[in-house]
């Protein structure tokens, strides 16, 4: 096993105390987060963030895209996003503590790396919960339409904060609830795609989602990989709950079995897996029985964005397409639930390391959750989304922006994981596989999907990134006048 960062009771990536864990992996210290996540927790935590039917959004755009081999699309990015996942449980082995990348980058790279990587992925965490509320309120503002769209994103953040200020268990169980009732919906749609492939037959073909219309085309079929793996975001999630994953801060320890490590390790990489296949699944169904081609779906860009409702509607009927659009309002409130849970502790590691206003991070006695944190991401997310729910234009100003910024911290994850085991040799014996081959093919991903990222995303992801090192450059000024900084 490799070696541990930060392990039980020891220091943290910045010289701050972790707590301890007790032989019940619970935490020792009163002022720490509790050990209490199970592994199917945070299986749940991420698959909410995911989204079980994450495609139905984008079914048109990455069926026009791709010609038709839409499934062949899922498929490949499940594998591209492999590398991240994998470098992802590589990383949470080596240091087992709250604030995903950040802490990675801090370990691998160093000081000023880590804050780079926690200050991109602040945006796509802060930002990627307003998205998914404004879905929300899209969603439900359609059901109610005497309701604006705003008053319904507001709600879906006061009732979510609500839960996950109540405690990370309660909001897991509810959370385990919601994705139940969205799996549920799936299967619907699955058992009632195939009966009528069964009766009827796939009007072009059954290999057609795997090849694509009139032959295939690998530039397509890579240009929608491109956009497919930004439907993965939130997977990287459950990494940043390391310090709430019930068992002991390290793996194995006193022969009790795999410790909280390994069992968010083991969460990241069966969350992606099962994302993969429901992708698969649900798009192979949806493009065999889509009443057009993608060549006239391309020819209409209108009407790509409900291209997996009308496909619904007309193979089946309205009453299922209808059970999909209260599925996905229902849904989204709920990944945002997820993202604005992992956003908290982003801060919260941040600011125990006196890289955000120490007050957040401030542990609730009775909740074991940080509260400040929690509160300073909701409200942002609630400006965030609430603008962008009043404006004709909001969706497509903020869904442009919040992938760059999580993207950056996968490159910068990987280069951590070269970093720990092969220049700085914190993580034990390194792998030229493991920690070389897979870390370098996962860079070679993330460098291509920013490159093909629309123009505003990365100019505000490049923003950002300066605003970023601008904070950097004054908190570097502020330590060494007071004595150093610390490696």
């Amino acid at each position: 096993m490799p070696g541990t960062i930060g392990g039980t009771g020891g220091q943290g990536a910045g010289g701050d105390a972790v707590p301890a864990a007790d032989g019940d992996g619970h935490t020792s210290s009163p002022g720490g987060l509790r050990r209490t996540l199970t592994f199917r927790d945070l299986i749940v935590y991420g698959l909410l963030f995911i989204a079980p039917m994450a495609p139905v959004g984008i079914f048109g755009t990455l069926q026009a895209t791709s010609h038709g081999a839409i499934t062949l699309v899922y498929l490949v990015a499940t594998v591209a996003m492999a590398f991240t996942a994998y470098s992802y449980a590589q990383m949470v082995r080596v240091a087992p503590q709250a604030g995903s990348v950040y802490t990675y980058a801090r370990v691998g790279l160093g000081e000023g790396a880590g804050f780079v990587a926690g200050w991109m992925a602040m945006l796509d965490y802060l930002l990627i919960p307003a998205v998914a509320y404004l879905f929300s309120g899209i969603a439900l503002h359609a059901l109610v339409p005497s309701v604006h769209q705003w008053v319904w994103t507001a709600l879906a953040v006061a009732v979510t904060t609500l839960l996950n200020l109540w405690g990370v268990r309660t909001a897991a169980r509810v959370g385990f609830a919601v994705l139940a009732m969205e799996i549920v919906v799936l299967a619907v749609f699955v058992v009632s795609a195939a009966v009528e492939l069964i009766a009827h037959g796939a009007p072009r073909g059954w290999a057609v989602p795997l090849t694509g219309e009139g032959g295939f085309a690998v530039g397509a079929v890579l240009a929608a990989v491109s956009v497919a793996v930004l439907s993965y975001l939130g997977f990287d999630a459950i990494a940043s709950f390391a310090e709430e994953a019930a068992g002991p801060a390290v793996t194995g320890k006193g022969g009790r079995g795999p410790g909280g490590p390994d069992r968010v390790a083991r969460a990241v990489l069966t969350c992606l897996v099962v994302a993969g296949v429901l992708f698969a699944v649900q798009t192979y169904l949806a493009a065999l029985l889509m009443p057009m081609s993608a060549a006239e779906l391309a020819a209409r860009p209108g009407e790509q964005g409900g291209a997996f409702y009308a496909t619904v509607d007309a193979a089946v009927g309205g009453w299922l397409r209808d059970l999909v659009a209260v599925s996905k309002a229902v849904g989204a409130a709920f990944a945002a639930l997820a993202g604005q849970a992992a956003a908290a502790r982003l801060l919260f590691a941040m600011a125990r390391d006196r890289r955000l206003p120490g007050a957040m991070s401030k542990v609730d006695a009775g909740s074991g959750v940080p509260r400040r944190a929690l509160l300073g991401a909701a409200l942002v997310t609630l400006v965030a989304a609430v603008w962008a729910a009043r404006r004709d234009d909001g969706l497509e100003q903020l869904s442009s922006v919040v992938n760059v910024g999580a993207l950056t911290a996968f490159g910068l994850l990987h280069a951590a994981v070269i970093g720990c085991f092969w220049i700085r040799r914190a993580g034990g014996a390194p792998s030229v596989l493991q920690h070389l081959v897979v870390p370098l093919l996962g860079l070679a991903v993330v460098v291509a999907v920013i490159v093909e990222a629309a123009g505003a995303a990365q100019a505000v992801g490049g923003a950002w990134l300066v605003v970023g090192l601008v904070v950097l450059a004054v908190q570097y000024r502020g330590r060494t006048g007071a004595g150093g900084l610390q490696g």
